[in-house]
């Protein structure tokens, strides 16, 4: 499996995503960032050097690769509508390419599972809606 066309447009849509990774002490990291998305897999990164410091490329570079990534917005309050892409995947260690936010170091993410809540915006209320789970074939 992998993602449905409403997914993609939705993972295009959004510029911010949460990523987790993995602490030498077994304490997850979690921190905002500019994501890619390009059909099949995350790219995250960063303009310079410095980025290749970041606790996350830190712990990826350690070997600790399982990440966790999230996307999510609230479309409304009343009635209350939030979407959201969760992502259990694998990163690579970074390479040098022009990403979203420019020339930099940036690495991909490949998904292994997903789940995704309210694509087709449903109101969620007094029933709440199963999520979308699919297993995505290693490339």
């Amino acid at each position: 499996m992998s993602f449905t066309a409403e997914e993609i447009a939705y993972l295009r849509s959004q510029p911010l995503a949460r990523v987790a990774t993995l602490g030498a002490g077994g304490q997850p990291d979690l921190v905002p960032l500019a994501f890619e998305f390009d059909g099949e897999a995350f790219w995250v990164g960063g303009v310079g050097a410095a980025v290749l410091a970041t606790r996350k490329f830190r712990n990826v570079g350690a070997g600790r690769r399982r990440v966790a990534l999230l996307v999510d917005d609230l479309v409304s309050m009343q009635p209350f509508i939030a979407r959201a892409i969760r992502v259990y995947g694998e990163a690579d260690e970074p390479v040098e390419r022009t990403g979203l936010v420019g020339p930099g170091h940036y690495a991909r993410v490949t998904p292994r599972v997903s789940w995704s809540w309210n694509m087709a915006g449903e109101p969620v209320g007094e029933t709440w809606y199963e999520p979308r789970r699919a297993v995505h074939r290693r490339g």
